[in-house]
């Protein structure tokens, strides 16, 4: 009776053990995706760092150069773009009742939601003084968006000493292999995230351009809309070519359908030429996986998550490949964006 007793006790704190583990890890989710975050933005940049440390530039440097080139291409874009974007949607608001009162049919239905949508936007006033409008979340955001440089930062000059931790504590026949899958993962992740930037530049870029020739109304909300949703893989390009299409379809079903092979003709370049040049097997998985990942994270975990989705599916399709499939991580391509082979396995 004794050692069943002792059985049931050591089973029911493993139980517990278990559920209060999944539970604070469930509270902890956010913190969780931002440091999974950080650890992508630094397999992102770790082959630039690499690269300027050979021509004796320190690391610390080199961080300092990839975060003061991001935010510069950011600045520099907003300083472009929104004077432009903050016209249309002032026109866009200022427009849409009319043409709501002048429409029947689909063409009504579709004007009245972009201009619900619209609507919700933020007034000129407030984008100038965005000090008087500033609540709450918009202060969490920049908090986490700090939270997550600075933890890249970080685990750039501690990866290496993490690596040597945690292989140090396996069996010697299991170092190189650990070693080797991690440096993959790293490599895939950094491929994965440089190639998506590119992208969402060129896409936007491309597409903007092209509503312009054609027309459309608000083409520059709409083109920056098609090149951030790249982020999220199938679906994303999807909805950007419905609203496109229904943005064509307030001027004309002529205007609608020319969004609509802009956004065709730019996404088969992208599927067929682009991205085997550009991104290759970086992450090495099915559309039918990215699918699947994108919706199940998103449910499971809501709209932020699906950002890490495929990048979560690529790790743990690396593991398979490695711990299931016997692969051996050192022969498997390196996938290379932006930077040599060279740089990428420094």
């Amino acid at each position: 009776m004794v050692e069943i007793a002792k059985k049931a006790f050591v089973a029911t704190l493993v139980a517990v053990a278990v559920v209060v583990s999944a539970l604070a890890l469930w509270k902890l989710k956010l913190i969780i995706s931002l440091l999974f975050l950080a650890v992508i933005i630094a397999a992102a940049m770790q082959p630039g760092i690499d690269a300027l440390r050979r021509r004796r530039v320190p690391r610390g440097v080199g961080i300092l150069v990839h975060y003061a080139g991001l935010f510069g291409v950011v600045a520099l874009l907003l300083w472009l773009v929104v004077p432009r974007a903050r016209d249309q949607i002032s026109e866009a608001i200022g427009n849409l009742p009319t043409a709501t009162k002048n429409s029947t049919g689909i063409k009504h239905e579709i004007l009245k939601y972009i201009q619900q949508k619209l609507n919700h936007l933020p007034s000129g006033g407030s984008l100038v003084h965005p000090a008087l409008t500033i609540g709450v979340k918009a202060f969490e955001v920049l908090i986490g968006i700090f939270f997550t440089f600075a933890a890249a930062a970080y685990w750039t000059f501690e990866r290496t000493r993490a690596q040597r931790l945690v292989t140090s504590l396996l069996p010697r026949n299991k170092r190189k292999v650990v070693w080797d899958t991690w440096n993959l993962i790293d490599l895939k992740l950094g491929a994965f995230v440089r190639g998506q930037l590119l992208l969402i530049l060129l896409v936007g870029t491309v597409l903007s351009i092209a509503f312009r020739i054609i027309g459309l109304p608000y083409w520059i909300l709409v083109g920056i809309f098609a090149g951030i949703v790249e982020i999220v893989p199938v679906i994303g390009p999807l909805t950007a070519g419905v609203v496109a299409v229904g943005v064509g379809f307030t001027e004309s079903w002529q205007t609608a359908l020319a969004a609509g092979i802009c956004v065709l003709v730019v996404r088969l370049l992208e599927d067929y030429i682009i991205v085997p040049k550009v991104l290759g097997e970086a992450v090495g998985l099915s559309p039918l996986v990215v699918l699947v990942s994108v919706t199940a994270v998103g449910i499971l975990f809501g709209g932020f998550a699906v950002l890490l989705a495929v990048p979560f599916a690529a790790v743990l399709a690396t593991l398979v490949d490695v711990v299931l499939l016997d692969k051996d991580p050192a022969e498997e391509e390196v996938p290379t964006v932006l930077f040599p082979a060279k740089d990428a396995e420094a």
